[in-house]
């Protein structure tokens, strides 16, 4: 069954697209640049309600979420 992943990478480049620093949109969306960071990194999971913020802060609503997902087909589905 194909999975869904949320594209750190997209997110990132988002951010810095938009002219914003970890510092400047962790302000924005409520948490600390510590926090933030460990979300861009993959340390700490992004929660629905935080990718919600992110994306309004980003200028999309919440029918562009699927921008920021890639699609992992396991090998045996392929083809």
């Amino acid at each position: 069954m194909p999975e869904l992943k949320l594209d750190l990478n997209r997110l990132k480049a988002e951010r810095i697209a938009k002219g914003m620093d970890q510092q400047q949109f962790a302000n924005k969306i409520g948490m600390s640049r510590t926090s933030y960071l460990k979300r861009e990194k993959g340390v700490v999971n992004i929660s629905v309600t935080e990718l919600a913020r992110m994306l309004k802060v980003l200028g999309y609503g919440k029918d562009k979420v699927s921008l920021f997902f890639t699609q992992n087909v396991p090998k045996n589905e392929q083809d």
